[in-house]
């Protein structure tokens, strides 16, 4: 179990998760609630609400690294994928953290990148996610790049019009000095002030 991300709705804390081995794309990503993240408080306790989406054998897609995003309109959405084919979006219910539905339709909005994650500023959506290779130490090169869109589920294009489903995508954070391979972007608004994670 690995990559969560977590967000904060009216029901509470809704925990995404992966499911996988390394090297395997038989994968998915899954929901936890609490309606607390304070372990002292009464009402502190983690509930498995099961599958949101899964991949298997032979698809374009390994179904990790979950990136849940709130748009202004009040819709949510989950992105998901790695560099072994698709970056995917899904819809999901705002009041169970599901999946709209079991069919609903797959926006294919990147591929071969991983560890992908929306947000959204003064118009457009911005997609953030990485290229390179991760886990080998000094000779990591993973880097973050984003492109933007008017629209949640895209065409995300970066600075020169390249679409991020054909490998584009402006270079955001890459290695330097001693911090090497940087990845998988995070947003955190702390007290009015946005500060990102890698």
């Amino acid at each position: 179990v690995w990559a969560p991300d977590i967000t904060k709705l009216d029901g509470g804390y809704y925990l995404y998760y992966s499911i996988s081995s390394w090297g395997q794309y038989v994968s998915a990503v899954g929901l936890m609630t609490s309606p607390t993240l304070d372990p002292n408080n009464p009402n502190y306790k983690w509930t498995d609400r099961g599958m949101v989406v899964h991949s298997s054998e032979g698809e374009d897609l390994n179904a990790i690294d979950p990136g849940v995003f709130s748009a202004p309109d009040g819709t949510l959405w989950l992105s998901y994928g790695s560099y072994h084919g698709n970056i995917e979006l899904v819809e999901l219910d705002p009041k169970t953290g599901l999946r709209i539905a079991t069919n609903s339709a797959v926006s294919i909005i990147a591929s071969h990148s991983e560890a992908s994650d929306i947000i959204y500023h003064d118009g457009y959506y911005y997609l953030l996610v990485n290229h390179g290779s991760c886990c080998q130490g000094k000779n990591s090169t993973y880097n973050i790049r984003v492109g933007r869109s008017r629209k949640v589920a895209g065409p995300y294009l970066d600075r020169h019009g390249e679409d991020m489903v054909q490998n584009g995508g402006t270079l955001f954070l890459a290695a330097a000095g001693n911090q090497i391979g940087p990845g998988h972007f995070g947003r955190l608004v702390d007290d009015g002030v946005e500060k990102f994670s890698c």
